[in-house]
């Protein structure tokens, strides 16, 4: 079956980092509970800036720009987090306690300002047109289904911060036994965590509302996002809100 492979506008990007310390990844856990406890209060805040966006969407058909970069924010703070945690382990430079983009930071995540966003769509695209995609990340993420396949719904505990399990979770617990004996993470390992990470970053950004573009059934490999091109103008923001990454540089072949 052909599949269009034009860019998805949630660009997600990450490098691995090419000198992975062998044994911290057994502590990061006790490492990141300072981020845990903001992130709870963040989502907390998520869920409801998200009901709030539900309102204005259904009846002016804008997303607030303030909201709309709040949960960006909230987005690419967790993805940081899960980046050098448990969703892929690929980096050893702690997260910035920030909403804002971080351009040298090895994991970026950006979405563009809709300017204008479905009526009708903002009533089922969280719950109705997305369970295909909760079913195969429920499978691909595990039990907790991660920020992405909870959405606005859920509660904000189990959205920022849930423990990994599924396929993911295995790959990522083969990674660090390989690392902790070699000193090196599997590249093929890190791709494909990747892929599957990123599937559902666009499946989060779909159901938080923030885009009407229908997200892709497939895995986009390796740490560069084909949709890291200039997609078109964005909404002008004040500094430190939502702006575009810098694309990611893919790292030397190993």
């Amino acid at each position: 079956m052909t599949e269009n492979r034009s860019p998805y506008p949630v660009r997600v990007d990450a490098v691995l980092d090419p000198a992975l310390s062998r044994w911290l990844w057994l502590v990061k856990w006790l490492l990141l509970i300072p981020h845990y406890v903001v992130l709870f209060f963040l989502w907390v805040a998520f869920f409801f800036v998200t009901v709030i966006a539900f309102f204005a969407i259904l009846f002016t058909g804008r997303y607030p720009p303030s909201l709309f970069d709040y949960n960006l924010g909230v987005l690419r703070w967790t993805w940081r987090v899960n980046y050098y945690g448990y969703w892929a382990l690929a980096t050893d430079r702690y997260p910035p306690f920030t909403l804002a983009e971080v351009p040298d930071y090895p994991a970026h995540l950006f979405v563009p300002y809709p300017e204008r966003l479905s009526r009708g769509l903002v009533l089922v695209k969280w719950w109705l047109l997305a369970i295909p995609h909760y079913l195969i990340l429920s499978i691909l993420m595990g039990g907790g289904l991660w920020v992405s396949t909870r959405g606005a719904e859920d509660t904000a505990w189990d959205n920022g911060w849930s423990a990994g399990g599924g396929l993911v979770g295995l790959l990522v617990l083969i990674a660090g036994i390989v690392l902790l004996f070699t000193g090196r993470y599997p590249r093929p390992i890190h791709d494909f965590v990747l892929g599957i990470d990123r599937w559902a970053l666009r499946v989060a950004a779909y159901v938080s509302l923030m885009t009407d573009r229908y997200p892709p059934f497939r895995l986009d490999l390796g740490g560069t996002d084909p949709g890291s091109v200039p997609i078109g103008p964005t909404r002008p923001s004040a500094p430190g809100a939502a702006t575009a990454p810098p694309t990611a540089q893919a790292p030397p072949p190993r």
